[in-house]
């Protein structure tokens, strides 16, 4: 039985991201007893700032930053976000109706989701805008910049492809929103949430093997913020041969977690301790450097692997896949299709009005 060497637990240090976000995810849901119907989460550089269901029937703030910049520029943001996800919470009860529809569904549960928002470089000025829609966990729309049109990889989102590329002024005012009005605010909230935002934490790192023929992970868990990179290292080279990288997973407290897997069986144990475990994060010149010395059981209790952050990262990433929300733009017709919801021209999630015409 191995063991493992757990090592690195490292702290703050005062370097900034180059590349600020803004997403909102919204999710509606059908046909689960007990869980909200209708969730949205709002995210600057991952981070998430606000929060709405419809069990609490409430925008809420998730940092002390946004409640600061509320308060001192924004009068009336909380009840109008509040009134702006009761519209939409309407609004995703019918898209999920015609959607099923469109797939011959009678019942069963089911999840219609949006995310959209923007990135903006603050060394180039570079923007880079996106909104893509999904239905039970599979692409259904998306919005493609360049061309101002709308991709449909399914063939029951090709009617409400055609509606919405035929609608010039409405795909005027997304572009405006991703790549105008959607920087600005991002360029706003990381102002205020600077000290929060633009921090980078170091994460612990810990080597796990299940059983001694299993491949070894190298786990780092802790960091801030989302953008590194985990690799294994031999004599200075990346290795890529029997490399199975996971995803980078959220944590409860806000800091996230990944892992990277190697196959060391055909490696005899002397040559082991000549690889090593490199994580690079954004914002921090000095790479974490951790030599594989000793690797231990996940069975075995005193191995020191933070099973609680990796449960906890992954409770948090499926809540996140299931609850989390932004704006719809579509509100369903009987036996017609999709009509977009109502939004707030002020609100940093949107500016799209409602449309009195009738299905698009």
């Amino acid at each position: 039985m191995k063991e493992v060497l757990f090592v690195l637990l490292l702290g703050i240090h005062a370097a900034a991201p180059v590349t600020h976000s803004m997403t909102y995810i919204v999710t509606g849901v059908s046909g689960i007893n007990g869980f909200p119907e209708h969730n949205e989460v709002g995210l600057v550089d991952g981070e998430e700032f606000v929060h709405y269901d419809s069990h609490l029937k409430k925008v809420i703030p998730k940092t002390a930053w946004i409640e600061k910049y509320v308060n001192a520029e924004e009068a009336g943001y909380w009840d109008k976000e509040t009134q702006r996800n009761i519209n939409t919470e309407q609004v995703f009860k019918g898209n999920i109706g015609t959607v099923m529809q469109r797939f011959n569904q009678t019942g069963g549960a089911h999840v219609n989701q949006v995310m959209y928002g923007c990135e903006w470089d603050d060394e180039t000025g570079e923007v880079n805008g996106y909104e893509q829609h999904g239905y039970d966990g599979e692409d259904f729309l998306s919005f493609d910049l360049k061309t101002e049109t709308w991709i449909a990889p399914r063939q029951q989102a090709e009617l409400t492809k055609n509606k919405w590329d035929n609608d010039r002024a409405w795909i005027a005012q997304k572009k405006n929103y991703l790549t105008q009005i959607c920087p600005e605010w991002v360029k706003k909230y990381v102002n205020y949430g600077r000290s929060s935002l633009m921090r980078t934490v170091l994460p612990s790192v810990s080597f796990l093997q299940k059983t001694p023929s299993s491949p070894i992970s190298c786990h780092v868990t802790g960091f801030y913020p989302n953008r590194a990179e985990l690799v294994w290292r031999k004599d200075g080279e990346e290795i890529h041969e029997g490399v199975d990288k996971g995803e980078i997973l959220p944590n409860h407290d806000g800091t996230f977690q990944m892992s990277v897997e190697m196959d060391f069986s055909s490696v005899p144990e002397e040559e082991r301790k000549k690889y090593e475990c490199v994580f690079q994060l954004s914002g921090v010149k000095e790479d974490v450097v951790t030599r594989l010395d000793r690797t231990r059981s996940n069975n075995d209790p005193g191995s020191g692997f933070p099973a609680g952050p990796v449960v906890g990262g992954v409770v948090g990433l499926l809540v996140l896949a299931a609850c989390v929300a932004g704006i719809v733009y579509f509100l369903k017709k009987p036996n017609k299709g999709f009509k977009r919801a109502s939004t707030s021209e002020s609100s940093s999630s949107s500016t799209e009005e409602a449309e009195k015409k009738g299905p698009v």
